[in-house]
């Protein structure tokens, strides 16, 4: 059977699209006889109104755009739910893109949703840059950007301060003599190491120190773990920071098969905190940062920005808890 639409139904009352779309949102501007006319056709057809009959009377869609990254970590995972639940509240419908590195170009794909008619877009990607912030911006459509810091116009921000995190952490062992810090490279998530570097060199700086401790994986290794196999034939630190918690679980692997025992010879902290910090052995100390949280402000911001209520901050901080486990002393 052919799904009635509302094509159909203006068809059928002999009106325009905005019209019937009037008559679903109830709107008072269409005249009585109208209504009528429209009201019997979406009876007669047995028609169900859709999120774009719906906002077609006010030039909307109540569509959001989510661009996130390809991930199997549960972070990504848990930013989605945040976002869906406060969507379903407000009734927003979410069309989800998703980024691969290499292969798909961010500017790319926000440009696809905007032509899709989205009222706002949302981004969680660590790719972004100055550049691409430029170009985002030029869409003059309203966006939220997840976990980076950004200052623009019709841009707002939503995240966590990772360099803060670092510096905070990397200034503790600093103060106990511990001064043979690493911070493995993230190929997938660049911002995010950049910021835990500036953490660093932050607190090596006020120590009167310069840090040397970032680990760039070079091209021929495919893998963190293939690499800190071989580089800790010849290194050992006080403190390895990774990013992901398969980076933290590859360091604790690598370790071992070098004779290097976690903690005592070698700590290991990650960045992301999730469930399977808590199911490894050793289990890994990390920062529980507000994943869900995350996409669930996002969300209510932009459903604030779509109303022109400027009652928030266009750069709204999220705060972070450490929690230290067996990976450290």
């Amino acid at each position: 059977m052919k799904r009635v639409t509302i094509y159909d139904v203006a068809r059928e009352a002999n009106v325009s699209l905005a019209t019937v779309s009037r008559v679903i949102n109830g709107v008072d501007v269409v005249r009585a006889d109208t209504r009528a006319r429209v009201e019997a056709a979406i009876e007669k057809l047995g028609y169900k109104p859709n999120a774009l009959a719906q906002g077609l009377a006010l030039q909307k869609t109540t569509t959001i755009g989510l661009v996130v990254p390809e991930a199997s970590f549960s972070f990504t995972g848990n930013i989605i739910n945040g976002l869906l639940d406060v969507a379903r509240i407000y009734k927003y419908n979410i069309m989800l893109q998703t980024t691969t590195e290499g292969i798909s170009d961010i500017t790319d794909i926000v440009e696809t949703i905007i032509k899709s008619r989205v009222d706002g877009v949302v981004i969680y990607n660590d790719q972004l840059n100055d550049k691409i912030t430029k170009d985002l911006i030029e869409y003059n459509i309203p966006m939220v950007v997840i976990n980076h810091k950004v200052s623009a116009p019709q841009i707002t921000s939503v995240y966590v301060d990772i360099e803060k995190a670092v510096y905070e952490r990397v200034t503790d062992y600093l103060v106990r003599g511990l001064d043979k810090i690493g911070i493995i490279q993230d190929r997938k998530n660049n911002q995010a190491c950049k910021l835990m570097v500036q953490g660093a060199k932050r607190a090596y700086k006020e120590a009167g120190k310069e840090f040397d401790g970032y680990l760039m994986i070079p091209s021929e290794y495919h893998t963190s773990y293939a690499y800190l196999s071989e580089h800790f034939k010849e290194n050992q630190y006080d403190l390895v920071i990774a990013y992901r918690d398969s980076q933290a679980f590859a360091t604790i692997n690598a370790a071992k098969e070098n004779n290097i025992n976690i903690p005592d010879d070698m700590e290991v902290i990650c960045v992301i905190d999730t469930k399977y910090n808590s199911m490894v052995r050793p289990q890994v100390s990390s920062f529980s940062l507000p994943s869900y949280d995350l996409g669930a402000v996002s969300m209510r911001v932009l459903t604030k920005m779509l109303k022109n209520d400027n009652t928030f901050d266009h750069e709204i901080e999220l705060s972070y808890l450490y929690t230290p486990r067996k990976s450290t002393k």
